[in-house]
């Protein structure tokens, strides 16, 4: 029976680092190390200021680092020393060459095999925890078999993690499921069972699922491709219920109040963002037409043109409402990581929408609560199909500012992209009086639904998604000016 008494995680990252922390605490009896070649980030796991926020990682990782959970750059002793090694390392959509734009790289997943074939000896088990293309694992152990030796012997496992940003801690420690994939033979089984003890520790044991290594690499792309597929339904209602007069919330929740349906992923937004749904989506539509699919790779690849649709949409709005003109037009932008509780900004709405906004000359000010100044530059000056947008010209257009009131200042409009639940809280009045007239409250998010009334009081031309907001006009004389005391509208 093959027990697992240390484990090596290669990858430190939004995956790695938190999944590695709780199993630490989760399993005082087992040793994990976390290793990455980035020295900054190592540096950071091992002090007071973590590399990634997520609500709860912070006292997890200091209740056991240092006692079981070590985190080094040491990537060679720690794979030496481990029963079980994770692989956790990023899988970007390739930018050249076959499968441009859709299909995942794995260089980084191939480099990690072949160092633990290198310098690994003894029995161990390696698990594929980042997200991979079916049959990934079969590369793996391909390489593996190339580099065999006599006294090696390495199994491959698939367990694919389904965590999602702003509430990772509490779905590692009270997960849906847990799926392990695995051979079918005694040693797989074997490997399989090993890696199952570790997570009985603290989840129960019916929500453990055990399959072949197949079904748990393509059970990871079609869950993401199922929760996009949601959001992009929804959206695609929300352009709808703009040109009827419904309310795109109000259908949501109709619908949603089925059992068939259900309520979760059915928020109309500016779109879909994070490290996952829209790799994943692409990397099954390359999936399906290599498989000779192109029926259903158009199916899945619809649901990413939807989710480029409603941003664009949206951008389009700003414009349009902004009297079709933005040029030279500051415009306050309130939050840029892609959902609240985390400052990840992978594909995040915000950066796509900044980025039409920029083409149009716009002078954008952003504030985000938890997202680092040098990474709001460094998204918008990655490269684009679009010239326009060069580092020189971010520079004079982009400004970032420390808090949303500094941010709003002489502002034209605020367009909120991010659902922080501090901008539910703003002084509208203050933020109103220091803007300039007409000024624009663009929610993209739906947070600020309770307070059309008083934003309209207070001024503000309220638009938002998936519903048309009847702009209040208040024609008076003046004889009612001079015989009505002016009435102040507070939020």
């Amino acid at each position: 029976m093959m027990e697992v008494r240390r484990i090596c995680c290669i990858g430190a990252g939004y995956v790695g680092g938190p999944t590695c922390s709780v199993i630490a605490q989760m399993c005082p009896d087992v040793v994990v190390t976390v290793v990455d070649v980035n020295e900054d980030r190592i540096r950071a796991w091992n002090s007071s200021c973590l590399p990634i926020f997520e609500p709860g990682l912070q006292d997890v990782v200091e209740s056991c680092r240092g006692v079981n959970l070590f985190f080094s750059t040491d990537i060679d002793s720690a794979i030496k020393e481990a029963d079980l090694v994770f692989i956790s390392v990023n899988t970007p959509t390739k930018t050249f060459g076959i499968g441009k734009g859709r299909a995942a790289d794995l260089k980084y997943i191939e480099a990690c095999a072949r160092r633990i074939a290198e310098v690994s000896s003894g029995c161990k088990i390696v698990v594929e925890k980042s997200t991979v293309p079916v049959r990934a694992a079969e590369s793996i152990r391909r390489i593996f078999n190339a580099n065999v030796k006599s006294n090696l012997s390495l199994q491959v496992l698939s367990n694919p993690e389904f965590l999602a940003e702003g509430t990772a801690i509490t779905d590692l420690k009270n997960p849906d499921r847990v799926l392990i994939g695995g051979d079918e033979t005694p040693e797989g089984q074997s490997a399989i069972q090993a890696l199952k003890r570790i997570y009985e520790h603290w989840v129960p044991k019916n929500k453990i699922i055990t399959t072949n290594t197949w079904s748990s690499e393509l059970s990871k792309l079609a869950a993401n491709a199922f929760l996009a597929q949601r959001i992009s339904s929804i959206n695609s209602i929300s352009a709808l219920c703009e040109v009827t007069g419904a309310d795109v919330e109000e259908v949501a929740h109709a619908i949603g109040t089925d059992q068939r349906i259900g309520s979760r992923f059915l928020k109309a937004s500016v779109g879909f963002g994070g490290s996952c749904f829209q790799k994943d989506v692409l990397n099954l539509v390359y999936l399906c037409e290599a498989l000779n699919l192109p029926e259903v790779a158009r199916y899945w690849q619809q649901v990413i043109e939807i989710n480029d649709y409603q941003r664009k949409r949206f951008s389009s709005r700003i414009i349009s409402c902004l009297f079709n003109t933005v040029t030279d037009k500051k415009i306050a932008l309130l939050g840029f990581a892609f959902k609240k509780d985390t400052g990840d900004t992978r594909e995040s709405s915000s950066i796509h929408i900044s980025r039409y906004l920029l083409e149009e000359g716009a002078c954008l000010c952003v504030y985000d609560p938890k997202v680092r100044a040098e990474q709001i530059i460094q998204d918008l000056t990655q490269v684009t199909a679009s010239e326009k947008n060069t580092p020189s010209r971010v520079s004079q257009l982009v400004t970032i500012a420390s808090d949303p009131y500094e941010a709003c200042k002489n502002a034209h409009a605020i367009v909120i992209c991010t659902e922080w639940d501090m901008f539910k809280e703003l002084d509208y009045e203050r933020i109103y009086k220091a803007m300039l007239k007409p000024a624009f409250v663009f929610d993209g998010r739906r947070i600020l639904d309770g307070l059309h009334d008083q934003l309209q009081c207070i001024g503000f031309q309220v638009e938002t998604i998936g519903k048309r907001v009847n702009q209040r006009i208040l024609f008076t004389s003046d004889s009612d000016l001079q015989q009505q005391p002016s009435k102040k509208c507070k939020v």
